[in-house]
């Protein structure tokens, strides 16, 4: 059986490498020409994509990432006040994607492919902005937040502002002063000014560089932007136009970056102003809520971002874009397309839901707006150092 998965990256790899082992001939529609390495940053290799990548003939324990032991919180005034022994690894998004990369046939990977339409009969056929068609049994829809397989399915489902931003960015380790290196770089370290969370920690550096010196610290600093004031503020760039969704790290305005640095020397951690300083290329993130009610469409199915977004504050997309690619091959195993995408749909959804829940209250006491007393009791009970410490980052369900 052929399977057309359309988006190239991180989901759309794990669904392909996944449905291949099952037997399917599999090809990859990305609609973006030139290659996606490079467009990540930091990311924590959770245990259960770990689990995934051995499933699928990968060796996720070989130089994946930088082992971090301990969690560190830092005062306004530079002190650390807790330390927690929470072992993790940190990785990169390119080193995830370059391994993910090699494992699938190139010949079968093809960029610069926009999905226009899609129609379904006895054979699923796809339609591209080229004027080409493909056809196959089966579609998946990988192609995250901005969804063209979503929208046709689905107009209705747009992301929704969760009211807070994230400042985001890789600094060097050369360019760490010995002293801030020394009490910043090699740990999962984190600061909280009010209704604010800044957090860091290092992973590889380019082409996969684990050796010291050579490595990168990566750093997310959540900060509250009301939604119809502050942000178009924030996504519009210096030319005075103003972007949908994000914007590019070059476009962001200078005096948007200029306000940025200023809020880190007035809020934070001396640690993380300094390292702040050092990041040449800021980029910022605007944190989004995106959930579907349905993730099968007749011989269509979502997965990954084009079916449920999170805020990252548990590192659960990567993760559970490849849960989703495993719980799609095992319902597809020697069952009927349509009822095996169903029951697949069944068992992701109640998933995603709980998911999108638990990082809605981890994130409540960062939004610009909060508007229920649920709302104000999640932001008490999550915005503490020791919730903080225990609870970001980590996939407990």
């Amino acid at each position: 059986m052929r399977a057309l998965v359309i988006g190239g990256s991180m989901s759309g790899l794990l669904a392909a490498l996944a449905l291949r082992r099952r037997g399917f001939d599999v090809s990859i529609y990305e609609r973006v020409g030139e290659p996606l390495a490079g467009r990540g940053a930091g990311i924590v290799a959770q245990p259960e994509l770990k689990v995934v990548m051995r499933k699928l003939g990968l060796d996720p324990d070989h130089d994946l990432g930088v082992e971090v032991p301990w969690r560190m919180m830092f005062s306004r005034d530079g002190r650390v006040t807790h330390r927690m022994e929470i072992p993790q690894t940190m990785t990169a998004w390119d080193r995830v994607f370059h391994l993910l990369k090699g494992a699938f046939p190139e010949a079968d990977y093809h960029p610069g492919k926009e999905l226009r339409r899609i129609e379904q009969g006895g054979r699923m056929i796809a339609h591209f902005a080229d004027g080409s068609v493909e056809e196959g049994d089966l579609l998946i829809g990988a192609d995250g937040i901005r969804s063209t397989v979503r929208q046709q399915y689905l107009p209705e489902i747009v992301p929704l502002y969760a009211g807070y931003t994230a400042w985001r960015g890789l600094v060097n380790e050369a360019a760490f002063p010995p002293a801030l290196h020394r009490d910043l770089f090699e740990h999962f370290s984190f600061c909280l000014p009010d209704n604010e969370q800044m957090l860091g920690y290092p992973v590889a550096g380019p082409n996969n560089d684990l050796r010291p010196g050579r490595r990168r610290y990566n750093f997310v600093w959540y900060r509250p932007a009301n939604e119809s004031r502050e942000l178009p503020r924030l996504l519009t760039d210096d030319s005075g136009r103003t972007h949908v969704l994000s914007i590019p790290p070059p476009l962001i305005a200078r005096d948007v970056i200029g306000d940025m640095r200023a809020a880190a020397a007035a809020v934070l951690a001396p640690q993380f102003n300094a390292m702040v300083s050092l990041c040449e290329q800021p980029f910022l993130q605007p944190i989004y809520d995106l959930e579907v009610p349905r993730m099968a469409f007749g011989r269509v199915a979502l997965v990954g971002d084009a079916a449920f977004v999170a805020r990252p504050h548990i590192g659960a997309g990567v993760a559970k874009a490849a849960d989703d690619a495993l719980a799609l091959a095992d319902a597809l195993a020697g069952n009927e397309v349509e009822s095996a995408l169903q029951k697949f749909a069944a068992a992701r959804v109640p998933v995603g839901n709980k998911i999108i829940a638990r990082t809605r209250h981890l994130g409540a006491y960062v939004q610009a707006d909060i508007k229920t007393e649920a709302e104000r009791e999640y932001a008490a009970r999550h915005r503490t150092p020791e919730a903080v410490l225990t609870e970001t980052a980590i996939m407990d369900f």
